[in-house]
């Protein structure tokens, strides 16, 4: 029998909350390599001073604060995630920027307690491939979406354009047997094939669905940097990790470190990566 939506959120709540510390250790790492990522967000969603935005899935921050910074003291933004222990690493960025008009809060994304058309910009960056139900939340991201505003939304494409995801998965395999992915289940790539959240999004009466794969590359120091970033915040790594013995988690880090050198460039590891980014408004 297959959990329920519920079961569900309440095991990725705590899969993230323990994690929350490798990301606020990470932090830097990845707003500077993700930098590009929450500006074309903001610029998708077409923030701008004043205006009132919903981040869903905020995480540790991004792109709320970016958000927030945008829209200026006349502006506010809600992020919203389901990990408190993620949210307070957020909070903690919020105050040594100094932004006063950013709120995290713990909420549903499918169920989000704000009235119709009170947001004048919604922004998602890596949230809604984990959700259980995508439509109820596209159906909720339109409800409170003013008529006329736009939502800007990244998931990850697919596991072959995304080796510095993929080939961890490939490494566990190796030595421990995991069942074939279920492809409705929430997870990583979830929403990878072109049209899949767009085609949710235009159920819910958005319009002028764009949806385009957006290239670009991420770099690490070293193998081993790499490797260990990985296991300190991937959540669902470290769940499949959690069942192996010392001797193979031995092998996997050989395997990944190994394959991982294969992506060096100069003095780094870079990797390339692809992510969906799908925008649309809300007819007038």
């Amino acid at each position: 029998m297959g959990q329920t939506p519920e079961q569900m959120i309440e095991g990725q709540r705590q899969d993230w909350n323990r994690v929350a510390g490798g990301w606020e250790k990470w932090d830097r790492f990845f707003d500077e390599q993700m930098a590009f990522l929450n500006h074309r967000l903001v610029a998708d969603a077409r923030l701008r001073a004043g205006i009132r935005v919903l981040d869903l899935g905020s995480g540790t921050g991004y792109p709320a604060l970016l958000g927030a910074q945008t829209v200026g003291p006349s502006g506010s933004v809600i992020g919203i995630d389901l990990a408190e222990q993620m949210l307070a690493v957020a909070r903690r960025k919020a105050t040594a920027l100094g932004l006063a008009n950013v709120t995290f809060r713990t909420d549903d994304v499918a169920a989000l307690p704000f009235e119709a058309n009170s947001f004048d910009a919604v922004t998602s960056r890596f949230c809604l491939m984990f959700l259980p139900e995508i439509p109820k939340a596209a159906a909720e991201i339109a409800r409170v979406l003013k008529p006329g505003c736009w939502v800007a939304a990244a998931v990850w494409s697919s596991p072959d354009k995304n080796p510095s995801i993929g080939l961890s998965m490939e490494a566990i395999k190796q030595v421990f047997e995991l069942p074939p992915p279920d492809p409705t289940a929430p997870g990583i790539f979830r929403l990878a094939k072109p049209g899949d959240l767009a085609g949710i999004l235009q159920q819910v009466g958005l319009v002028d669905v764009i949806d385009q794969e957006f290239l670009a590359e991420w770099s690490y120091a070293s193998a081993d940097e790499y490797y260990t970033s990985l296991t300190e915040i991937a959540a669902p790594i470290q769940n499949l990790m959690a069942k192996l013995s010392a001797t193979q988690i031995q092998e996997v880090r050989r395997l990944i470190t190994q394959t991982a050198s294969q992506y060096q460039r100069g003095n780094r590891i870079t990797f390339p990566f692809a992510v969906r980014m799908v925008v649309a408004h809300k007819p007038l």
